[in-house]
């Protein structure tokens, strides 16, 4: 427990220093952290024997996650044109291997390089935001937090009723609605600081698809490790796991929230 509380006070100290200082330093970081994850999710897979797959992945990862936009190649290299140019690379090998990179092995690793890459792309792309691009991504960084101690503690002191026990058997329903509830309440309350960004009505509706949609990143990344046999997806931080075990919401709610046009476009 000490170890795991050490750790994270320091990590947590060094993102909050990076993500104030923005731009190329909290850019640089999701970006490392983005090859991080993918470096565990081919581990997970037991796919590192496909070493230049490998490595085309990790350039694939890269390209999506950094903010060509900001960058003035937007046209060129935008999430319309990206994932199907990686597809179409990885398939490539698939035929000048002669099939010692097979399908199965392309599908994975793509599927890796999606969900990786969009999510950390997302994560930079809001810190960005011309008009109060700190603002939203503390909000949705806090919402998250808010959505996963509302959840633990509720479905700690109330929780009787198992959410999805095949996939994840401590967690409760009570717990989910807990987290719910305590996320709006801190989407209210950065409504309550800002309300020229952001209105009381939308704080509700902002905080409520934020802890639905965090919850079912963090039941995904569940179900694929209790696939795979394992309890973290990595041990880069000591009592926490790995990146991708920390990241499983933003993954999801970043590029949701962009998506679903919850908060202003980019």
């Amino acid at each position: 427990m000490k170890q795991r509380i050490i750790t994270g006070i320091t990590a947590g100290l060094a993102f909050f220093i990076l993500l104030y200082l923005g731009s190329f330093w909290f850019t640089g970081l999701i970006l490392i952290l983005s090859l991080i994850g993918y470096n565990e999710f081919v581990r997970m897979n037991g796919l590192q024997i496909h070493k230049i797959t490998n490595w085309v992945g990790y350039l694939a990862v890269g390209c999506l996650a950094f903010p060509w936009k900001a960058a003035g190649a937007y046209s060129f290299a935008s999430l319309d044109h990206l994932p199907w140019l990686i597809l179409f690379i990885m398939l490539c090998i698939t035929v000048t291997s002669k099939n010692k990179v097979t399908i199965d092995d392309i599908s994975m690793l793509f599927l890796g390089v999606v969900y990786i890459g969009i999510g950390f792309h997302y994560m930079i792309e809001t810190r960005i935001m011309e008009n109060g691009g700190i603002f939203w991504t503390l909000l949705v960084f806090f919402c998250i937090w808010a959505t996963d101690s509302g959840a633990y503690f509720t479905g700690s002191a109330f929780g009787k009723h198992l959410l999805w026990p095949t996939i994840s058997p401590k967690k409760s329903i009570e717990g989910a609605v807990g987290g719910i509830i305590i996320s709006m309440a801190v989407a209210v309350i950065f409504s309550i600081i800002q309300p020229d960004m952001l209105s009381w009505r939308h704080a509700l509706l902002l905080g409520f698809i934020i802890a639905i949609v965090g919850q079912m990143g963090d039941l995904i990344q569940s179900a694929y490790k209790r696939v795979k046999g394992i309890k973290d997806t990595g041990a880069l931080l000591p009592g926490h796991g790995g990146v991708l075990d920390r990241v499983d919401s933003w993954l999801i709610v970043f590029p949701a929230v962009h998506l679903l046009s919850l908060i202003p476009h980019f």
